[in-house]
Formats: structure tokens, C-alpha cells, sequence
């Protein structure tokens, strides 16, 4: 699994031109599932993304995780980010998963940090999807499974 986690002061996600699902103050998660990946990456994702401490303390200091702040999720589907770019002039997606495989996957990642009590919000897998984000830094990390 790959994920982009950007912390945000505000996120939102417009389903179809008709649905907004909001949050505020927490992380913006683009994520996307390759062929091979198990539900124990979605674990070993969820614990360590919620478990961040990238929020600044009384010091200026990123010490702060998640939960210290109350913060909120917003979990977007992205299998763009297993484009391939190597050949030509437009990207492959051979190592995205096919909807049967990625999105139980995706699933179980939701619910996982449910699970731990945080609030989350989530785009549609497959749809059409705008997203806002008022990015809080920038900060912006790139996490995969692969190299955890």
C-alpha cells in the first residue's frame, strides 16, 4: 500500500459534483493498494500513520500526534499513485490493484482508524472525485508498506 498523508488545517471531497464530506484540522490520506498487498499492510499502514507525532508542540516542536490534537481523517482513494511514468508520454497502471483486491483493502484501512477513534471521512472508490485541502505547513509525507 502507498499512501500521500498531508496535514491539513481543513480537507474536503465533492463525490459526483453532488456530495461534500469535510474535515477539519488532521490529515488528508490519497491511498492506493497494489496487487499484492494484505490486510496486515493495512494494519501496519493505519498504526502508522495515526501514530504521527507531526504537530507542533507549545515549542514549535513536531511532537504532537494525532489524537494530542483531536484531529480528523479524510481517506481518498488514489490508484494514481502506482502510475508508471517510465515508457512514453502517458502512465501505465499495471500495479494498481483491480477493485476486487483494492477495495476491501481500502475498507479495512477506514475502519481501522475508526477503530482507533478517530473521526474519518472518505471519498467513493471509483468515482469522480474534486478534493480541497488547505494544507498546514506544507507538510507532506510519502509512506509505503514496502519500505516500513
Amino acid at each position: 500500500m502507498k499512501a500521500v498523508l498531508m496535514r491539513v488545517q481543513r480537507a474536503s471531497v465533492t463525490i459526483d459534483e453532488r456530495e461534500t464530506r469535510s474535515i477539519g484540522r488532521g490529515f488528508l490520506i490519497l491511498l492506493a493498494v497494489t496487487h499484492d498487498d494484505t490486510e496486515a499492510q493495512a494494519v501496519k499502514l493505519a498504526d502508522k500513520l495515526t501514530g504521527l507525532r507531526i504537530f507542533e508542540d507549545e515549542n514549535g516542536k513536531m511532537n504532537r500526534g494525532l489524537d494530542e490534537v483531536k484531529g480528523e481523517l479524510l481517506v481518498v482513494s488514489q490508484f494514481t499513485l502506482y502510475g508508471n511514468c517510465k515508457k512514453g508520454r502517458r502512465p501505465e497502471f499495471l500495479a494498481a490493484a483491480r477493485p476486487d483486491v483494492a477495495i476491501p483493502l481500502y475498507e479495512k484501512f477506514v475502519e481501522l482508524c475508526r477503530a482507533k477513534g478517530f473521526h474519518t471521512e472518505t471519498g467513493e472508490f471509483g468515482a469522480y472525485m474534486q478534493v480541497d485541502s488547505l494544507n498546514d505547513g506544507p507538510l507532506t509525507l510519502v509512506v509505503d508498506t514496502d519500505q516500513l
